[in-house]
């Protein structure tokens, strides 16, 4: 018995085959006497040859020469046609599916990414004005010298950079423009011009090249105030005083006034997000009461209740970078200029003024339902509480990757290739001898600047004094105690081989790290890799004229074709990397690539990225500091093998784009 069962289950088929042949075929059997299709009897024969003569006969035209239709594995792989004639199509009309009354529920705030998203309401990805549930007020909360002002101008860098609208509304500077005191010191007058942010700037010099451009990467506030002098006068006459005393929270008047300027700051922030195309409004100050947060909340919802907010406090427990945050303090617009041991006694007790009323963010804020993170030490710990929404999340992450150690990253392009030299673009051709000869210039250039800077921090550390001595503004890093002999050199390339034979001498000297990224590959031309410009203006001219009028936002056409905006989005882990990490870095990477690298690093505007001069020989510095960045330029010497540095370089648009 059991014999007779394994030998039925070795001849039986494993799975039966489902065929659709409803043709001449559809009643025959197999010849193991089971119906073609396995489990699927044919058709009746009425049927078969109903299904026939639909399939050969149109009603309006008679018999049809249909091709040879193949057989298929499944009987639901073909449907069959109708004869009816067809529909007129009804486009479909807007109209609400939830009920007849208007929509009172806000929009979806879903992810928007420039360039990588796109909506009827959104086609180019940025949150659309109507989205004012997906628009975000930050209220920067803290104790003075904790380095609020840093990350806020970090936070607006990089939000700008991935192209959400972002601004900095200063309730510190409309104070000292309340008490009547300008960039010069004097009382301001109607014909005042008003402060120009780092972005305008950059696009100012791009714009108008770079006679009597102002320096676009040390950041500073835009007003200075004597507080170690007489008391100023208000616009209206009326003295104030802008001492320690100012901020007592027992002087009600001044407390009235702070008040107050903290209400017109935010209401020129909630006017930048409603009525001009703002996504992110940061709102600068030390918000370190619960009823100033309670009436900066109540305010926001009476203008929109939709808009989202986020609370931001920075807490600082690590004296040596609350010395050095006082010590920038020193350098800034209270107190530049003034005796550094009075200076530091009059912000010691402003400090104690705040601290006698301060309340850190906890309970009202969860009991409320409202957002908040908590930056302790400069990202060493980040506590968050109930984030809502994209942005939130992507500040909260890019937040942990903060550090202030010293470093230097230094950005470059390849050096020359052979589709260089045909003009070509994309590719992935090998380096020419001259581009073997810049790779080994740039070799010996970083390891030279390497020991000059290890020396140069070294005399730093040695003569740094607190408080400061007069003259003297340059805050120290609060993590120079540490042995700076120890510190790593990164070099990072990319995938493609002229940008990975550049870094061949650091590659041979086991003191540097190489490491090649994908990320770092050159932006990707579709169709139109290994093409020339010229080339593309000749056979495409309609997609030569459509790049020539938005760069940022053009597309290579064909598989694996990118724009800027797509570099930017594929770039986005790249900064936070090159933020988190404390060691050196070199990149050797391609012009698209240094060129939004740069944009994010020098602040500059959406309209400039695209056009950012980064021509082949070029070699940027940028050493991040407390108060922004340190930037310098060198341009390569082919006659000597060695770079000079270009001490007045300013940003500037392409001149030659096949460089």
């Amino acid at each position: 018995m059991t014999s007779h069962l394994l030998a039925a289950s070795t001849t039986a088929p494993s799975s039966p085959t489902i065929t659709s042949n409803a043709g001449s075929n559809a009643g025959k059997q197999s010849p193991n006497g089971r119906h073609d299709g396995g489990f699927l009897p044919p058709p009746a024969a009425p049927l078969v040859h109903a299904l026939k003569s639909l399939h050969d006969l149109d009603p309006h035209t008679g018999p049809l020469d249909r091709p040879h239709v193949p057989a298929y594995d499944s009987p639901y792989s073909r449907s069959i046609p109708s004869t009816a004639p067809g529909s007129p199509r009804i486009p479909p009309l807007r109209q609400n599916s939830g009920s007849h009354t208007p929509r009172i529920r806000p929009h979806a705030t879903t992810l928007n990414i420039p360039g990588m998203t796109r909506s009827r309401v959104s086609p180019d990805g940025r949150i659309p004005d109507r989205d004012v549930a997906a628009k975000l007020v930050i209220i920067m909360v803290g104790l003075p010298a904790r380095g609020k002002s840093y990350i806020t101008k970090k936070i607006q860098r990089y939000l700008s950079w991935q192209q959400h609208n972002t601004r900095i509304f200063n309730v510190g500077n409309r104070r000292r423009i309340a008490a009547g005191v300008t960039p010069n010191g004097h009382s301001p007058s109607p014909t005042s011009a008003p402060a120009v942010d780092a972005p305008t700037r950059a696009a100012t010099i791009l714009l108008n090249g770079t006679k009597n451009a102002p320096d676009i990467v040390i950041e500073d506030e835009p007003t200075r105030l004597d507080l170690n002098g007489h008391a100023v006068r208000s616009p209206g006459g009326e003295k104030i005083d802008q001492s320690a005393k100012f901020f007592d929270p027992n002087n009600e008047s001044a407390a009235k006034l702070r008040e107050q300027v903290a209400l017109d700051t935010l209401d020129e922030l909630l006017d930048y997000l409603l009525h001009h195309g703002g996504s992110v409004g940061i709102l600068d100050a030390t918000n370190s009461t619960i009823h100033r947060r309670e009436l900066l909340v109540t305010h926001i919802k009476q203008r929109e209740p939709k808009l989202g907010i986020l609370f931001i406090e920075s807490i600082c427990h690590d004296q040596n970078l609350l010395e050095a945050n006082m010590r920038l303090k020193l350098s800034g617009p209270d107190y530049k200029d003034k005796d550094p041991v009075k200076s530091l006694a009059d912000f010691k007790q402003r400090v104690k003024a705040y601290e006698s009323a301060y309340q850190p963010l906890g309970k009202y804020e969860e009991d409320h339902d409202l957002q908040y993170i908590q930056m302790i030490d400069v990202g060493r710990k980040v506590v968050h509480h109930r984030l809502k929404g994209f942005l939130s999340s992507g500040i909260a992450s890019y937040l942990t990757t903060f550090n202030l150690s010293p470093r230097q990253i230094w950005i470059t392009r390849h050096g020359q290739s052979v589709d260089n030299q045909l003009h070509k673009l994309g590719g992935d051709s090998e380096l020419t001898e001259r581009g073997h000869y810049y790779g080994l210039a740039l070799y010996s250039f970083i390891t030279q600047k390497r020991q000059d800077w290890l020396i140069d921090q070294k005399n730093k550390v040695a003569q740094s004094s607190f408080p400061p001595l007069p003259g003297d503004h340059t805050p120290p890093y609060p993590e120079l105690n540490q042995e700076l002999d120890d510190k790593n050199f990164c070099v990072w390339t990319s995938m493609l081989k002229r940008s990975i034979e550049t870094a061949e001498y650091f590659d041979a000297d086991d003191d540097y790290d190489v490491k090649a990224w994908e990320m770092l590959n050159e932006l990707n031309a579709g169709t139109f890799e290994g093409m020339t410009y010229d080339e593309i203006a000749q056979k495409y001219p309609e997609e030569y004229l459509k790049r020539s009028k938005d760069k940022l936002q053009y597309i290579y056409p064909g598989v694996g074709g990118e724009g800027y905006l797509q570099v930017i989005s594929r770039l986005r882990d790249m900064v936070r990397e090159i933020e988190r990490i404390t060691d050196h870095v070199l990149i050797i990477s391609h012009r698209s690539v240094c060129r939004v690298l740069m944009a994010y690093f020098m602040d500059l505007t959406r309209e400039d990225i695209a056009d950012l001069d980064v021509p082949l020989g070029m070699l940027y510095a940028i050493e991040p500091k407390p108060y922004g960045i340190e930037f310098h330029a060198y341009k390569y010497n082919e006659d000597v093998a060695w770079f000079e540095e270009l001490p007045n370089y300013k940003p500037q648009r392409t001149v030659d784009r096949n460089n």
